[in-house]
């Protein structure tokens, strides 16, 4: 195709403006693909309900958006291919078709795609939190395509399911904030022993916690209690001592 615009008409430079909003818009839409569905519903209701101000702040924008996933994939996805598919369009005015289709590569896989979800990846709450609103329009607009499809997909794949944890991905992941306890996290080594140790109990049976009574600090009944057994018992810190007769394993009571 002809070049029809040359340099320093005003349609060359309206074509450059516009070339360059494409450009952003698809990237845009690349990088909110990434950040905003790598957001499961279960983080983001965390974050608003137990994190900082501005992260709940954040998540309760992006809820509404994000709530149905397959109508916000499909919109975001219904909006990047168009621009990228208009982005040729306007090259060709300013360009041969060879060279065209070259910067047209170019400008998408650098900044319609590698760059966004690059910074998408980073600081997706904060910046889907900004253009929320943007989102909302977007899906009106395309609501007309994208349901149908969105419904299809729901079809087929089932609707947005919660990523919950499994217990044992729950104590992995204590575990990890354990290894990290004095290391600038949130969680102190006790804690995350507590959290772990409480994850366990539905696991364990009485065999584990018992102390077998060979290994038992006990005393005799005829055992006087005298400076050094009293020494003794605190010495051991327990706060009940079985009392025995004749054999440690015939326990007859308790001090308390």
């Amino acid at each position: 195709m002809a070049v029809e615009y040359k340099c320093c008409e005003t349609d060359f430079f309206v074509s450059i403006v516009i070339i360059i909003m494409l450009v952003m818009f698809a990237g845009l839409m690349s990088g909110l693909t990434l950040g905003l569905m790598s957001m499961s519903l279960v983080d983001l209701e965390v974050l608003a309900k137990s994190g900082t101000p501005k992260n709940r702040k954040y998540a309760a924008k992006i809820l509404p958006v994000v709530k149905n996933q397959h109508l916000l994939l499909c919109t975001l996805l219904i909006c990047n291919a168009t621009a990228m598919e208009a982005l040729p369009i306007f090259l060709d005015n300013l360009v041969t078709a060879g060279v065209a289709i070259l910067i047209s590569v170019t400008l998408i896989l650098l900044f319609g795609e590698i760059l966004p979800q690059s910074v998408c990846s980073r600081y997706g709450l904060a910046i889907g939190a900004t253009v929320a609103p943007f989102v909302r329009l977007l899906v009106w607009i395309c609501f007309p395509v994208a349901y149908p499809i969105s419904k299809l997909l729901d079809f087929l794949l089932g609707h947005g399911h919660a990523a919950l944890f499994r217990r044992a991905e729950l104590k992995t992941l204590v575990n990890l904030h354990g290894n990290e306890a004095g290391k600038g996290g949130e969680l102190t080594r006790d804690e995350t022993t507590i959290i772990a140790g409480a994850l366990e109990l539905t696991e364990k049976t009485a065999s584990d916690a018992m102390t077998p009574v060979s290994e038992t600090f006990a005393i005799d009944i005829n055992a006087k209690l005298d400076r050094e057994l009293m020494s003794l018992i605190l010495e051991k810190g327990h706060s009940r001592v079985p009392v025995y007769y004749e054999q440690p394993t015939n326990i007859i009571g308790l001090i308390l």
